[in-house]
Formats: C-alpha cells, sequence, structure tokens
C-alpha cells in the first residue's frame, strides 16, 4: 500500500513540475516573440534575426517558396527596415506546445496602422539551443483570409 501511494505521489509531482516547465516556456517564447515583434512594428527586424538559428526556415505569402538559413532571412528583411511602422498590435490566442528542446508558437497577429489593420497567422517553431537560448527554426506567416 505504501509503494502505491509513493508511486502516486511521485507521478503527480512529476506532472505537477512538467506543468509548471511547459508554462515556464510559454510565458519564456511569448515574450521572447512580443519584443521581437515590438521591434518589427519599428522597423527594425533585428529582433527577429536575433531569434533566428542559423539554419532557419521561412515561408511567408509575398515569397514563391521557402526561404533558407539566416544569412538569406537578412538579405530578405534589408529592404523591409524603416519602412514599417505599425502603431499597435495584439496578438491574439497565443499557444505554445513544448517538448524538451522543441516548442511551437501559433497565434495571430492584428497589426494597426492609422485606420488599416492587417491580419495575419503565424508559427514559429522553437529549438532550445545547447547554450540555453531559444532559436527560431521556422516561421510560417499566412495572411489571414476569410472565404
Amino acid at each position: 500500500m505504501k509503494r502505491i501511494i509513493l508511486l502516486t505521489l511521485l507521478i503527480l509531482a512529476k506532472m505537477s513540475y512538467s506543468q509548471t516547465m511547459n508554462t515556464d516556456i510559454s510565458e519564456t517564447i511569448i515574450a521572447l516573440e512580443k519584443k521581437a515583434l515590438e521591434k518589427w512594428n519599428q522597423g527594425d527586424p533585428s529582433g527577429y534575426l536575433d531569434l533566428s538559428a542559423e539554419d532557419v526556415t521561412y515561408f511567408d505569402p509575398f515569397l514563391e517558396q521557402r526561404l533558407e538559413g539566416l544569412e538569406n532571412l537578412k538579405k530578405y528583411y534589408k529592404p523591409i527596415e524603416g519602412q514599417i511602422n505599425i502603431s499597435k498590435y495584439e496578438m491574439l490566442n497565443p499557444k505554445v506546445i513544448a517538448m524538451k528542446n522543441m516548442a511551437v508558437l501559433t497565434f495571430t497577429l492584428h497589426s494597426y496602422k492609422a485606420d488599416i489593420i492587417s491580419i495575419w497567422n503565424c508559427t514559429e517553431v522553437y529549438r532550445l539551443e545547447p547554450n540555453g537560448q531559444w532559436k527560431i527554426v521556422h516561421t510560417h506567416w499566412s495572411s489571414f483570409m476569410k472565404p
């Protein structure tokens, strides 16, 4: 009987630790994304470039095919520098699913510039690097279209 109680307590402790760990990871990933978005909204792509891994892959509606590698992402973002000025944004329904050294963040983004709203869906795949930093290894932006 004591073994059953001990086993039950160990399982409950592990579940509680796992939930706490995933909550911490979720908060960290969302905070990293918001920090990058705030820079982006002022025309500064460096927040995303600093978060991206060397082997990052990237999709968005303005590309015909997948972009591969941090150097190519830097080249892609270069003409955008200083061109974006978003007055307000909302990250709606962010959700992080995390497991060991990987985390997937999905959210809908509402960006406001004057009276114009842009709506995007985003998926970011993060990897925990050996140095303890989370890096984006894949990004997928899609514009929100209603049928």
